[in-house]
């Protein structure tokens, strides 16, 4: 239940400027689900309800915003749109979905706290190349409410764990699966291999004849002889190649797997570091190209693991999180006065992971268990019980049991092909939670 697979995606929402007077529509021009008798003395549209959801209502106010944004990135990004009466459907259905997912996260006291905040902003930040502290300056010159754009964020992450939580970690992969892709993927060599380049290009004139690529494919064909037989490849490229690198040897430098041009990866695939390609035409050019070095994309690895065991109380719409936590104080004393943790886990513990096996998690690495759990862990000695803390997931204690060295490289090609395969079921999945969360909803539509 703990673990995670990924970082939150980033979504900046921009909120949309006040509406002056002076750009109000005429009087048989205000927009669809907007009467005359909206707007204030000042021009201002009142805000109304548009559909009322559960226990909750969704503004007017928010759907016009979401729509002023999907409208503004279309412009921007020249993204075709459908039909207006369409669109405004799929928007107001964005904004209920919205709401049902909130609402949900509020029951099972899902939070995103303000470190985590923070610190994706922080990175929002480093991304544009300015200090943390001088982002709101920086968005309010761009027109952009710092504390509007805070909200959208926290929003966004809260989403992104609660789909997380409800549908990403609940994706089963069975074994088959899991051989399955480890033999596809042991089988694609260049796929599952670094390489360390250098390239030779000639190009070919755009209405070359047949006798003109014939002697280029000559002049390629004398430099693979002379580079299988010892010259230096580097000074090969230098007084031959026509391409960007041709100055620095050919030297492409270290290209992962996926980084590797596809017309190079037949090629590659029987090559060993020192190799030289026999000369190979494109539409445009001939090539060559020697591997300096390659080795396994996956290498082999260690690190240091724990195996702790912990007690999770959720809170929802039973438990508040004032009664989880104290739950979870209770539990601590009791195992400190002497209590067995394994048994208490199993008949307290709302973790279906592991609950039953006492709450025992097993042996997982750094960055296994989402920040606030990591970081309690890291600081407990072996057998030493922590205090209660919270998680997105709820209230927790944890004991360390046990601490290793692990030579992990199997287990990294099995992590990595579990969430291959449930990245690739993950929006099928989304769309099936989704669609269960709406016809579970009560909506009641008033524009």
């Amino acid at each position: 239940m703990l673990k995670i697979n990924s970082l939150c995606a980033i979504i900046a929402l921009l909120a949309a400027p006040p509406v002056a007077a002076e750009d109000l529509p005429g009087p048989n021009e205000f927009p669809d689900g907007i009467a005359a008798d909206e707007l204030s003395e000042t021009g201002e549209f009142l805000d109304g309800v548009a559909a009322i959801v559960n226990e909750g209502i969704v503004l007017k106010s928010e759907y016009f915003a979401t729509l002023d944004n999907i409208l503004s990135q279309a412009e921007k990004e020249g993204w075709p749109l459908p039909p207006d009466d369409i669109l405004q459907e799929q928007v107001l259905e964005r904004v209920i979905l919205t709401e049902i997912q909130l609402q949900r996260a509020e029951r099972i006291g899902l939070q995103v706290s303000d470190q985590m905040l923070n610190q994706v902003i922080a990175n929002v930040a480093a991304q544009r190349g300015i200090a943390f502290e001088d982002l709101p300056v920086e968005m309010s010159k761009e027109g952009i409410d710092y504390q509007d754009f805070r909200r959208q964020m926290r929003e966004d992450l809260t989403l992104e764990q609660l789909r997380r939580i409800d549908v990403a970690q609940r994706i089963e992969v069975s074994p088959r699966e899991i051989q399955n892709c480890i033999a596809d993927l042991e089988d694609n060599v260049v796929v599952n291999s670094d390489y360390d380049l250098s390239h030779i290009l000639l190009s070919l004139p755009e209405t070359a004849s047949t006798s003109q690529i014939d002697d280029i494919l000559g002049i390629a064909q004398e430099i693979y002889l002379r580079a299988t037989d010892g010259a230096d490849f580097r000074e090969l490229a230098v007084r031959y190649s026509e391409g960007p690198t041709a100055l620095q040897g050919g030297g492409l430098g270290w290209l992962k797997g996926e980084q590797v041009p596809t017309v190079f990866t037949d090629i590659l695939a029987p090559l060993a570091a020192g190799d030289v390609s026999e000369p190979f035409r494109t539409a445009s050019s001939i090539h060559i190209v020697k591997v300096n070095d390659m080795r396994s994309a996956v290498q082999r690895s260690e690190e240091k693991q724990t195996n702790a065991r912990h007690i999770l109380i959720t809170p929802n719409e039973v438990i508040d999180d004032e009664t989880a936590q104290q739950r979870l104080m209770d539990a601590h004393d009791r195992i400190l006065a002497g209590e067995n943790f394994e048994e208490l886990a199993k008949l307290l513990s709302d973790d279906p992971g592991s609950a039953n096996n006492g709450g025992e998690l097993g042996w997982a690495g750094p960055g296994t268990f989402v920040p606030e759990f990591q970081a309690a862990v890291d600081v407990l000695e072996i057998g030493e019980l922590s205090d209660p803390f919270r998680s997105p997931f709820g209230w927790h204690i944890v004991e360390v049991m046990d601490r290793r060295i692990y030579d992990n490289t199997e287990d990294l090609k099995e992590q990595n092909c579990v969430v291959r395969i449930r990245n690739g079921k993950l929006d099928d999945e989304t769309q099936l939670w989704m669609r269960r969360l709406r016809d579970e909803a009560y909506v009641d539509v008033r524009m």
